[in-house]
């Protein structure tokens, strides 16, 4: 990765990766296995007991070596959110409990330089500022797929309020997902929310809708890619065709809901999860017997990001295309630093029959 001369490759690196309401609806209940009817949350829909084969399918040709091998599971009942958490239920949040997310805070340089190998240099105090990773829409060449650094930008002043930088704002976009939320802010808000963030079999399990071994959120069609799910068309990342109507970001409901009911499984913005991203998990797996609610691996492993704990994220986002990552697929998956955040990732919550019963 090439990088500026003012800024050490590493320390921009980690600068990437690191700083990179719950109403009850009253017409629809759920009776659970052991008879006791439980009120499905409002903006949820429950996601039934489902054995499915979780990880890269057969005939997915995009499909990468962390995805595999396939495997079958079995993942009990949950409620998930119909969207990812948008804007407006995010700011609700912060108004009630004064939360200040990891992109609005200081970046303490004795935090993280515990993440480096000994003896790297402190960047320049005007680079050691609050913000967040944005995609660079004005990127008109690349030199090699390799460098993404040639298509982001650090953003002083990028956060959840101010998704472009200082002069930005979500006004008017109360139903678009927020984003520049860390996996930190993440749960945080699940916290106050009385949710969690969904395991990735749970994930996958929703996303499969009423499927069970299907490649996409609504089959193995790829070529209704345009009108099933935000993502970017034309050649990435230097020219943008917006055929499906929206040039980046969406609002949520903007594109069919899965066989569940449940949008945005695919495409807008990347949906950050429980598990610890570690490309040697599913390999690792013992697959002879059967897989009862995975947690997924025990501690995270990314050889091209060995400093940090990285969680899975999943789903892709309005960046994602075919040319490069491929990532509106079930299966796929990449690692996010629990400190990074980014104008393309943001996450949806759900909630376990015990967690509502206790309430």
């Amino acid at each position: 990765m090439k990088i500026n001369s003012f800024l050490p490759k590493l320390i921009f690196s980690v600068l990437f990766l690191t700083v990179f309401s719950c109403k009850k609806n009253q017409n629809k209940d759920i009776v659970l296995s052991n008879e006791i009817t439980v009120e499905t949350p409002e903006g949820m829909i429950w996601v039934p007991k489902k054995t499915f084969i979780q990880g890269a399918k057969e005939t997915d040709k995009y499909a990468m070596p962390r995805e595999k091998p396939a495997h079958e599971v079995t993942v009990d009942g949950f409620f998930i959110d119909i969207t990812e958490v948008t804007n407006a239920q995010f700011k609700k949040f912060v108004d009630e409990t004064k939360y200040v997310t990891v992109a609005e805070r200081p970046i303490i340089w004795e935090e993280m330089k515990k993440q480096l190998p000994p003896g790297t240099p402190k960047p320049h105090d005007s680079i050691l500022q609050p913000g967040s990773l944005i995609f660079n829409k004005n990127v008109k060449a690349v030199v090699g797929m390799d460098n993404y650094f040639q298509w982001w930008t650090w953003k002083i002043g990028a956060n959840w309020k101010h998704p472009q930088g200082p002069n930005s704002s979500i006004e008017g976009k109360d139903d678009f997902p927020v984003v520049h939320i860390t996996h930190q802010d993440a749960l945080a808000y699940c916290k106050w929310a009385n949710r969690l963030l969904p395991t990735e079999a749970e994930w996958e399990s929703a996303a499969l809708g009423k499927n069970t071994n299907s490649i996409f959120t609504w089959g193995d069609d790829a070529s209704l890619l345009i009108e099933k799910a935000n993502t970017w068309q034309g050649t990435f990342p230097i020219k943008n065709e917006p055929k499906d109507g929206f040039e980046l970001i969406a609002p949520v409901k903007s594109y069919p809901s899965n066989s569940l009911g449940l949008f945005d499984m695919a495409g807008n913005v990347w949906e950050v999860t429980a598990d610890f991203f570690n490309v040697n998990h599913y390999s690792d797996l013992d697959i002879s017997k059967p897989i009862l609610n995975p947690k997924g691996a025990e501690k995270p492993y990314n050889p091209d990001n060995p400093y940090q704990v990285e969680y899975v994220m999943k789903g892709g986002s309005f960046l994602c295309n075919a040319s490069y990552c491929a990532s509106f697929r079930i299966s796929a998956k990449m690692g996010v630093a629990e400190d990074s955040s980014s104008d393309h990732m943001g996450f949806r919550t759900v909630a376990t029959k015990e967690m509502l019963q206790k309430k």
